[in-house]
Order: structure tokens, then sequence, then C-alpha cells
């Protein structure tokens, strides 16, 4: 991780958003002191919905019944 001074960003930006896209993450300096990162975006992962499959999969009371003793077998049990 680079630092690099805020004049140098300016003059720079471009090409430092180009190291960015690559994974690069730099910090941006006033002076000898950090005060901020940039980092590559990420979009966020969506929540899972409770209920998004409601009426779209549904599960019949073969469902749980007990499995034939030959698939048992097959399972290793």
């Amino acid at each position: 991780m680079e630092t690099v001074t805020i004049h140098t960003a300016k003059t720079t930006l471009s090409q430092l958003l180009a190291r960015v896209e690559a994974g690069e993450e730099i910090v941006l300096a006033r002076g000898k002191q950090p005060i901020a990162k940039i980092v590559p975006y990420r979009a966020d992962i969506p929540k899972r919905q409770f209920g998004a499959l409601r009426g779209v999969v549904s599960v019949g009371p073969a469902f749980f019944e007990p499995l034939p003793d030959d698939e048992l077998a097959a399972w290793g049990q």
C-alpha cells in the first residue's frame, strides 16, 4: 500500500485510479499524516430475504417420510 500526498494525488489522479481499479489500495496523506484511503469499489451483496421463494418451491409430504433402506445404505448408514 503506497502513500501519496494530496498534491501528488491531484496531479496524477487518473493514474492512481487505474491502479485502484487493478486492486491496489492507496493512502492519501497531508504531509506525512495519513488522512484517507482509496480502495476498489465492491458492490454490496444483497441480503437474503426470508420467504423469497414462497409459491415458487414447494415441499411435498414425501419429503418428511423416512428414506428407503437401499438409499440409506448408499449414504453409508
